[in-house]
């Protein structure tokens, strides 16, 4: 049996307290946050595009850097995953036991640091470089999924907060990088395969 690293010392008081008002709440809201919770991910995907479609019209070096948002998401899911697997944290819903809104993960399946939070999180700061606007709506939406995360009983507050500062330090470092050498980038792919993704409108 693999031993795991139990959280609740850090802040398992605050989150039986948001599991408390989870279930005092309007089952309406619940069930609002819980689809948000499980299926948010797709409208950082949906921003995504938009960020490409719109960088179309700046040129191809702006174009670089709203393909690679996608990629750079990727990289800080993979980052937050080797922390994940170093740290071996159990989930709140396994060591707490409480009733949660979200069935608990399986064992094994463990809870720090959050990837659905350094997922939006990377997204929506990606997106800041391609567009302010975008990227400031994914910021709110990254916020509210972190957020949900603890609602529904699948992570403690600190993993969230960790999820998301692992998404916000790679995607940061990783879209500043792309930004100041799209140009480069862009002569280097302009004739590979991505080239359909890369033209201008």
């Amino acid at each position: 049996m693999t031993l795991a690293y139990d959280g609740s010392s850090i802040d398992g008081s605050a989150y039986t307290d948001l599991i408390d008002l989870a279930h005092r709440t309007p089952g309406w809201l619940d069930t609002l946050i819980a689809v948000w919770s499980t299926y948010g991910l797709a409208l950082f995907a949906l921003l995504m595009l938009a960020g490409w479609w719109r960088a179309r019209r700046a040129g191809t070096p702006a174009v670089v850097t709203a393909v690679a948002v996608p990629l750079i998401t990727v990289l800080a899911f993979g980052v937050d995953l080797l922390l994940k697997l170093a740290v071996r944290e159990d989930r709140p819903c396994r060591t707490l036991r409480l009733p949660t809104l979200e069935a608990c993960p399986a064992p094994g399946d463990w809870s720090f640091p959050s990837n659905h939070a350094a997922l939006a999180a990377a997204a929506a700061v990606a997106l800041l470089f391609v567009s302010r606007r975008l990227g400031g709506v994914a910021l709110v939406a990254a916020v509210l999924m972190a957020a949900s995360r603890v609602w529904v009983g699948v992570h403690y507050p600190h993993d969230v907060l960790a999820g998301f500062l692992v998404g916000t330090l790679v995607a940061g470092a990783a879209a500043w990088g792309v930004q100041r050498n799209e140009e480069r980038l862009a002569d280097r792919l302009k004739n590979g395969p991505l080239r359909p993704l890369l033209a201008g409108a």
